[in-house]
């Protein structure tokens, strides 16, 4: 998802994303969905959030935290 996508996202849920890292609005988002608040916490490359539509970039997201 590009950034403008990801800031469309947050819009549409009410979250002001301006002072927001990524990490924070795609948490934000998720919160606001119902779903857990994980985003870039798989740093052992496991999620049982299978359905999660952020799965890839999360798990990517999370070794970039580890390294």
């Amino acid at each position: 998802m590009n950034t403008n996508e990801l800031h469309t996202l947050a819009k549409s849920h009410g979250i002001d994303d301006k002072k927001l890292s990524k990490l924070e609005v795609i948490r934000n988002i998720q919160t606001s969905e119902g779903n857990f608040d994980c985003f870039a916490t798989a740093y052992a490359g496991e999620c049982d959030q299978e359905g999660c539509c952020w799965r890839e970039d999360c798990f990517e997201s999370a070794k970039a935290c580890v390294s």
